[in-house]
């Protein structure tokens, strides 16, 4: 379908937001038309989030004014935007990064909870007719009738945005709508933005894939540090252009993969069979070895025993079977403090969740593995002024970007709170007092949600601890990054090992084909 003349939708101008010492957005710009697909593009802390907050109601801004285009109306009128439920009576409709869905209540009730005008006795049958309809026409295939918990994040993804559509949202706004997508699942979305602005809706898109802002985006703006520097059309750009615009600076997008010296069998897993939440089998007869100075990838569609892998390699999930060696000690069904004093790291994909304490201070979650040792206790007693300079080092050699040393973890940017459980699942092996020091990493999503910037900081520090002699087993859905940074990839499908294949040498179809189950 033809897209229609792009007119402006919506116009922001001067906006300024303030936090407590944190100018957020500093006299920002954006004008979103009818008819595009507009990425807000930037990194980590850049003021994204905060912009399209004071859009959807969530903030008022100090400084600044909003102007919306209604009823097809030629000129702009000045728009009051005090809450969200003003942000949807004026059209405008947000996904957020973190859904807003209530998990024990069905699609349908989903999608009409909060609705003005909902009449006492509810036609849920009649609704249900209707997302079915909105569903076929926007390819967000859902059952009305399933319960939000037993959907897949894919699934909760098009719940919250057939509810915007039910509501009859123009301007729709999506943060980091990939980042928790499979690779074909970002595809069909971006289809479906294609299709929705083709329609005369307008989408700004939040994301830091820059594949994705060029494959499917009219026009791009670029913040950094809470200022507009640019807006291009997305055809007159460059993925290279972008970045350094995104962190003013060249990105390199190629890794030197330089091969490391491989060395003793860190980690030797045997035959392993585990139960996922729901007790039914997620591991299922999982064999493989990674050796000092090797980074072996495990690629997969996520929900395919990734995650419980993981767990098991860690302490955190019994095994049913099979063995787990560390260096050639037996840890099968031990505790996660055994392995962590076999010099066992862990980067979790939930970073907030599970990788760190996100109400207390940086200082503290980056002590959270050595704090049992000398220096930084003598017997019961933390040793202050140690953790203090020893939290400053980590700050200091990794870069991490805080107000101060306690500062909540929570408050840090994506990419500031990754470095921060680098920095310590690095440094934890170092306090395991083994005679050289290297660790087992195992690392989850390291880079999902993370911008450009942060991503190469980040994947630079793993190709650094595998040349140090680190093993690194390392689990992404990102195939690019495998690629760029393992030596060899092993597939998985619904549990199982369907090959592993040498990272040089990799074929991606191949590679594609066995994550859907088939053998090459």
């Amino acid at each position: 379908m033809p897209k229609t003349t792009p007119t402006v939708a919506v116009q922001m101008r001067g906006i300024v937001k303030e936090f407590p010492g944190v100018l957020a957005n500093d006299r920002i710009d954006l004008s979103v038309c009818s008819g595009e697909v507009h990425a807000l593009l930037g990194e980590n802390g850049a003021g994204k989030t905060t912009l399209v907050s004071v859009l959807c109601g969530l903030y008022r801004p100090e400084k600044g004014d909003i102007f919306l285009r209604h009823n097809g109306d030629e000129g702009l009128v000045r728009a009051e935007i005090s809450s969200p439920r003003d942000a949807i009576n004026l059209g405008i409709g947000m996904v957020h990064q973190h859904f807003r869905l209530v998990p024990n209540q069905t699609v349908v009730e989903n999608v009409i909870l909060g609705m003005e005008g909902t009449p006492l006795v509810l036609d849920l049958k009649s609704v249900a007719h209707k997302l079915q309809n909105l569903a076929e026409q926007y390819s967000l295939h859902v059952d009305p009738r399933a319960f939000i918990w037993q959907l897949s994040v894919g699934e909760q993804q098009r719940v919250e945005i057939l509810k915007l559509l039910f509501r009859k949202a123009d301007l729709l706004i999506l943060d980091e709508p990939t980042a928790v997508l499979t690779p074909h699942e970002s595809a069909a979305l971006g289809q479906t933005l294609t299709q929705m602005s083709g329609e005369g809706k307008a989408v700004l898109f939040i994301s830091h894939k820059l594949e994705e802002v060029m494959g499917f985006t009219d026009r791009v703006t670029v913040l950094r540090d809470g200022r507009n520097v640019a807006t291009l059309d997305t055809k007159q750009t460059n993925k290279s252009e972008l970045a350094q615009l995104m962190v003013g600076r060249e990105v390199l997008f190629r890794i030197d993969k330089r091969k490391s010296q491989l060395g003793e069998v860190m980690l030797s897993a045997q035959n392993l069979c585990a139960l996922n939440d729901k007790g039914l089998p997620a591991l299922r007869d999982i064999s493989l070895k990674v050796r000092q100075g090797e980074i072996l990838g495990v690629a997969g569609v996520s929900g395919n025993g990734q995650r419980e892998l993981a767990e098991v390699l860690t302490g955190l999930r019994k095994l049913t079977g099979g063995q787990v060696f560390i260096r050639n000690r037996e840890l099968t069904n031990r505790p996660p403090l055994d392995f962590i004093s076999s010099g066992v790291s862990h980067i979790p994909a939930d970073r907030i969740g599970m990788g760190l304490a996100g109400n207390l201070p940086i200082c503290d979650n980056l002590i959270m593995k050595a704090y049992r040792h000398r220096p930084l206790s003598t017997g019961p007693f933390l040793n202050n002024k140690t953790i203090i300079r020893f939290a400053k080092n980590l700050i200091d050699t990794f870069d991490i970007l805080t107000p101060s040393q306690a500062t909540p973890a929570r408050n840090l940017s994506g990419g500031n709170q990754q470095k921060a459980i680098l920095a310590r699942e690095i440094t934890a092996g170092r306090e395991t007092k083994r005679h050289d020091g290297t660790t087992l990493l195992i690392a989850v999503q390291p880079t999902r949600g993370l911008d450009v910037g942060a991503t190469e900081s980040v994947r630079h520090s793993l190709l650094d601890q595998s040349k140090q002699g680190s093993a690194i087993l390392l689990i992404s859905e990102d195939l690019d990054e495998l690629l760029a940074l393992s030596n060899f990839i092993a597939v998985m499908h619904s549990g199982k090992i369907m090959g592993i294949v040498d990272a040089g040498a990799a074929d991606i179809h191949d590679i594609g084909l066995m994550m859907a189950g088939e053998l090459t």
